[in-house]
């Protein structure tokens, strides 16, 4: 088992990415406490792993909100010790909509969901981290840091500050133990975001989802689009000691859609 023995955090846990990311993890032996703002969700979540054998916990909390990464990192100290791994996957996407067409609420509630979220949560796990000097921080970014599309300002935004965020921790972190890096999926059309974006886009340009997501696809190397499983996959290579010389990296899940 790959992640024999760890205690993991998984934001934003509930659904799509972060709920294959929750069930992956414990497959490979980690007690995972399962966060979002929806107590059914969670608790399903951690329901399944625990009938598979593993271990997880869950946790109905806000991680745009202080109390409530307070919240979710007590719950981890209280039910496994201490956390070992943490991926910030809560977010989400905010406004289908050109930049005047954006307000300053708009703009804060996406920018504290995708990115306040993962500091937070960071300067929470950081102490236990480097006192033992292990540990693991994943940020789940996306390809719209890296590419330019357009009527997505407030999350490419949020999403291009986790990168960097991930770079400085790792930079403040890489001697004393602790590796930070993070996921850029592309399209994952089974999570609700990629279903919001695809709704959001159809009204804009007036034609139905499903061409939007084939436009998608056909800047896509593989012609696909990418499912949970596989960025679960690229979520447990890097949290696990296979990458124990990867930190600082943005690493791309998007079947050949950016190049950096």
């Amino acid at each position: 088992m790959l992640l024999k023995d760890q205690r993991a955090i998984v934001t934003g846990g509930g659904r799509g990415i972060g709920r294959a990311i929750a069930l992956r993890f414990a497959r490979e032996g980690a007690a995972v406490l399962v966060a979002a703002r929806t107590a059914a969700e969670v608790d399903a979540v951690a329901g399944e792993i625990r009938a598979a054998g593993g271990r997880a916990a869950s946790i109905c909390a806000d991680v745009s909100l202080p109390a409530g990464c307070e919240t979710i990192y007590r719950a981890a100290v209280e039910h496994f010790g201490g956390v070992d791994l943490l991926v910030n996957n809560a977010g989400m996407l905010g406004p289908v909509a050109p930049v005047e067409g954006i307000s300053p609420e708009e703009w804060d509630a996406v920018l504290a969901a995708n990115l306040k979220s993962a500091f937070l949560m960071a300067r929470l796990v950081l102490p236990g981290m480097l006192e033992r000097r292990q540990g693991v921080i994943l940020n789940i970014s996306s390809v719209a840091a890296k590419m330019a599309f357009g009527l997505n300002s407030a999350y490419a935004a949020s999403k291009a500050g986790l990168v960097a965020l991930t770079r400085t921790l790792a930079a403040e972190t890489g001697t004393r133990g602790v590796r930070v890096n993070a996921l850029c999926p592309g399209p994952v059309p089974e999570t609700q975001m990629s279903r919001e974006i695809g709704e959001g886009l159809s009204r804009a340009f007036g034609v139905p989802p499903s061409e939007i997501l084939e436009g998608a696809k056909k800047g896509i190397l593989q012609g696909r689009a990418q499912t949970a499983e596989e960025i679960a996959a690229a979520a447990l290579f890097l949290c696990s000691e296979q990458a124990s010389a990867i930190t600082g990296q943005a690493l791309n899940v998007d079947g050949g859609m950016a190049f950096f």
